[in-house]
Parts: structure tokens; C-alpha cells; sequence
């Protein structure tokens, strides 16, 4: 099964010093242990190229270099499928805009949303839940929530 890795988590799997690091790499751990497959939409490597580029000083940078960054992006995209945009991804992303009036920043999490549904990516792992919890047929865990959701199963 496909899981879909958000951008925050991508973020983490480099971070040591991060809080979320550990549950992170547990969590992408497990998955693979699993047999699932993580992937990511593209819009998710320009979010990720964004923020690791953005000046520690700006809200929420990383202050990466351009190499560090695409070297890190290079590690993302072995591991990882990435599904690719598409003519459906924009005609599904205005029906999701228009059908949950998405407005303002979220129609970046709207275009990640189309992207799963068109590739039938049922499983985001994501640090911001609330961003995708109005996108119908969705399963939106955090990482903690995933390693525990295996406990139960």
C-alpha cells in the first residue's frame, strides 16, 4: 500500500536534533517493515525545497544550501515514489477547492489531497492532521498515531 509522507515529515528524517525526529524514523521504519511504500506528490518536494532553503531566520526555516538540499531531496526520491502531476491532480484539486471552499495557504494541502486521489494514495502521514482531515476517503495519521494504529492491529 502507498503512504503518502507530507512535508513535515520529510522535513524531520534529517533533523536529529528535532522532537519529531525519532517518532519520524520509527514510524518510517515500521511502514517499510510493513511492506507499504512511502511516496510523495511533487508538491511536496517544492514545499520541501522551500522550507530547507527559506534563512533559519525567516518563519520556519531550515537555512539549508541549495546542495544540501538537493542532496537531501536526492535521498527523499529513492525511497520514496513520487507521483507525478497531472492534467486529473489540477481538474480533481478544483473540484476539492470548490467542494470544501478551501481558501488562503490550504490549497496547497488541496493539491496534495488531489494528487493522492488520483493515484488512490489512501494514507497520509503528516505533523499538521487538521490540514487534511476534511478531504473525504483519506486516512490522516501522524507518525504517532501510525506506530500506534499498528499496536492495535
Amino acid at each position: 500500500m502507498l503512504v503518502l509522507l507530507d512535508t513535515g515529515v520529510l522535513l524531520r528524517l534529517f533533523e536529529r536534533l528535532d522532537s519529531n525526529y525519532s517518532t519520524v524514523q520509527a514510524a518510517l521504519k515500521l511502514l517499510w517493515a510493513r511492506g507499504d511504500e512511502p511516496a510523495i506528490a511533487a508538491q511536496n518536494a517544492v514545499e520541501f525545497w522551500n522550507v530547507s532553503t527559506r534563512p533559519a531566520t525567516a518563519r520556519g526555516g531550515y537555512g539549508q544550501t541549495v546542495s544540501k538540499t538537493r542532496a537531501r531531496l536526492a535521498a527523499i526520491e529513492r525511497t520514496c515514489r513520487v507521483l507525478p502531476d497531472s492534467p486529473a491532480t489540477f481538474t480533481e484539486w478544483k473540484r476539492l477547492v470548490v467542494a470544501h471552499s478551501v481558501m488562503g495557504v490550504a490549497v496547497h494541502d488541496a493539491r496534495i489531497a488531489a494528487q493522492m486521489t488520483v493515484w488512490g494514495v489512501q494514507t497520509i502521514l503528516t505533523l499538521n492532521p487538521a490540514d487534511f482531515r476534511r478531504f473525504p476517503g483519506i486516512v490522516v495519521l501522524t507518525p504517532a498515531e501510525f506506530l500506534k494504529s499498528d499496536l492495535i492491529a
